[in-house]
């Protein structure tokens, strides 16, 4: 029996498997409205057999997107076309995940296959780039302002009130991204963070904002409703967020109501230096899983069927986000389980092309 392709339930939501879609940005959008794009994108990982297909991130206020294509449910009229997305998700037999973002002093740039460049507010950009501290991302990046305590306040409140609006779009999981050199992540990092006040200093100051974001959307959140935190593990930096400060937070993270830590790492400093290869950041995820007590997704270069498998199944991780591969094969899963010898049901409209002795079930 597979490990992978066994059910997981976290509250009231059960997933069919442990594959899921880890969210990639598009930056394909007008205004943060979701549209055609998004629901071919995400729509057709569901259709290849994902048991959770989440969104990439989707900003909380405007000033929160990375790029002025980005994503967002900053406000209710973005409801409607998320709820579109949803909606096919789920009539395939996949759960659908939100993940809500802030880009922080990453924001305002623009798209990445134009360059890195910073977008002035004349060609659509933003000037109210935040950060814990004014200290750029790099120079080309823009010279952010600190956030003071009523805009810390602004921020926290967007966060709750993006959740509601998750929630309205049906969305099963929501997940905070605290990840990646984004605002969650930069106050996490002494690197971003240089305040002196309750939000700068010990772990405890700088912690103390992921936690107020984690405790105002779990409070708008059903009881049933799953809540994710994507966090960078490591800043890959001396000085920096470091393991050991990631496994503090997610026993935190636990105590406040969190579910999941999926566990990315990087993208706060751009001089960090990441040793990459083959499931180079799960074993961040075993040793969250095991000395925090909280279930962790496992992400990064996980691209085979039998390395999904064993990171499940020897107990690194509860579940793998796939992000490059199934850029490169949207049907990853339904692959990975003839591989494994699983019989999965597939939709009817392609069973016509299912090669022999594959398990799919149904006429071919």
């Amino acid at each position: 029996m597979s490990e992978l392709f066994s059910p997981i339930r976290f509250r009231g939501v059960t997933l069919a498997n442990r594959v899921a879609v880890s969210p990639m940005c598009e930056y394909s959008y007008e205004d943060g409205f979701s549209n055609d794009w998004q629901l071919v994108h995400l729509g057709s990982r569901a259709v290849g057999g994902a048991g959770l297909v989440m969104t990439e991130a989707t900003a909380v206020l405007p000033e929160g997107r990375i790029t002025p294509g980005d994503v967002g449910i900053w406000k209710d009229e973005h409801i409607a076309p998320l709820k579109r997305v949803v909606d096919f998700v789920h009539a395939q037999g996949a759960r659908a995940g939100v993940q809500i973002a802030h880009s922080g002093r990453k924001g305002s740039m623009d798209l990445p296959w134009k360059g890195e460049r910073l977008v002035p507010p004349s060609e659509g950009g933003w000037e109210n780039v935040m950060a814990p501290s004014a200290i750029p991302f790099r120079d080309d990046h823009a010279m952010p302002q600190a956030l003071d305590e009523a805009g810390i306040a602004r921020v926290v409140r967007a966060f709750a009130d993006a959740a509601v609006r998750a929630k309205k779009a049906g969305f099963d999981v929501v997940e905070i991204h605290s990840a990646h050199g984004y605002l969650l992540h930069e106050f996490l990092s002494p690197l971003s963070n240089q305040r002196t006040d309750k939000y700068g200093g010990s772990f405890e100051n700088r912690t103390r904002l992921l936690l107020e974001v984690v405790d105002a959307v779990r409070g708008v959140l059903a009881e049933d409703a799953p809540l994710f935190v994507r966090i960078s593990a490591t800043d890959w930096a001396e000085g920096g967020w470091d393991i050991d400060e990631t496994v503090q937070v997610a026993k935190l993270l636990k105590e406040h109501g969190v579910d999941l830590v999926d566990t990315s790492s990087g993208g706060n400093i751009a001089t960090q230096k990441i040793a990459i290869g083959p499931g180079y950041q799960v074993p961040f995820a075993e040793r969250i899983r095991r000395e925090a007590g909280i279930a962790t997704g496992a992400v990064g270069m996980i691209t085979e069927a039998k390395q999904a498998e064993a990171i499940i199944a020897e107990g690194k991780a509860d579940i793998v986000l796939l992000a490059r591969e199934m850029l490169r094969d949207p049907y990853w899963a339904v692959h990975a389980a003839k591989e494994l010898g699983v019989t999965m049901t597939w939709v009817p409209q392609y069973l016509r092309a299912a090669p022999s002795g594959s398990g799919m079930r149904g006429k071919i």
